[in-house]
């Protein structure tokens, strides 16, 4: 494992799943760790699980909302003074039919995903060194479509062009920009998705390993891309699906 000892990263829908196994990973690695999300009470209680006093800074926030944003970087900024490192992590699901999607429904998953994941970037920019890294996290719905999917998909397909767009844009301030890309992993939203045990069998079944994916396997390959090991990596997409979007399953 990279060692992340003196470095800060933060990450955004830090207080449970992929987020929160990410953050427990940097922290066993040396790092500060900036929690972002809106669940006061789980991101309290996600910090004070990682046990890192000092290294551990949990910040409110809805990353839809700039104001918020702006208190985060400001605290941020106030408590460790730079960052080496983004995982724009926060994001929520939408299980609907094209014709059952409210007004409301598109402009919270699209204010969350997309909106939320740009301005997490753009804001960042004024506390991120030289030799930073972001990472953004799409879905394996970008490559396999679902009739019951629709906003969702689109949100984390524009998460994945982002990083194509923002790599060149931001390579001169030596910033890398790469995003992962799960497959189905255990979380509190694939239990929200699958809602039983034969629905969960129906998704383990699609995937050529056998296995659902855990959150560690997402956060081992985030560090790699936030980590000097992919220092010549930008602009890519790394997918961690045990062969969900690529093999039929024997």
């Amino acid at each position: 494992m990279a060692t992340f000892d003196g470095k800060t990263v933060l990450i955004t829908g830090g207080g449970s799943g992929i987020g929160l196994a990410t953050a427990r990973r940097l922290v066993e690695a040396g790092g500060n760790v900036v929690l972002a999300g809106r669940d006061e009470e789980r991101l309290s209680s996600a910090a004070k699980g990682l046990d890192a006093r000092d290294r551990v800074l949990a910040v409110p926030t809805d990353v839809s909302k700039l104001d918020e944003l702006d208190n985060l970087y400001a605290r941020t900024q106030e408590t460790f003074g730079n960052l080496d490192g983004v995982f724009a992590n926060a994001g929520i699901g939408l299980n609907a039919r094209t014709a059952d999607v409210t007004e409301a429904d598109f402009d919270n998953v699209v204010g969350i995903n997309f909106k939320g994941t740009y301005f997490t970037i753009q804001k960042a920019l004024p506390l991120l060194r030289s030799g930073s890294s972001i990472v953004l996290n799409a879905s394996w719905l970008v490559h396999r479509g679902m009739g019951a999917g629709a906003v969702y998909a689109a949100t984390k397909a524009a998460v994945a062009n982002l990083a194509q767009t923002l790599a060149p844009d931001l390579a001169g301030q030596g910033i890398r920009v790469n995003t992962v890309t799960p497959g189905h992993i255990t979380t509190e939203m694939f239990d929200a998705v699958t809602g039983n045990d034969q629905v969960r069998e129906f998704f383990r079944s699609q995937v050529a390993l056998g296995t659902l994916g855990h959150p560690n396997d997402i956060a081992d390959a985030v560090l790699f891309l936030l980590s000097p090991q992919s220092a010549y990596i930008t602009g890519q997409e790394l997918v961690v699906d045990g062969g969900l979007t690529t093999s039929i399953p024997g």
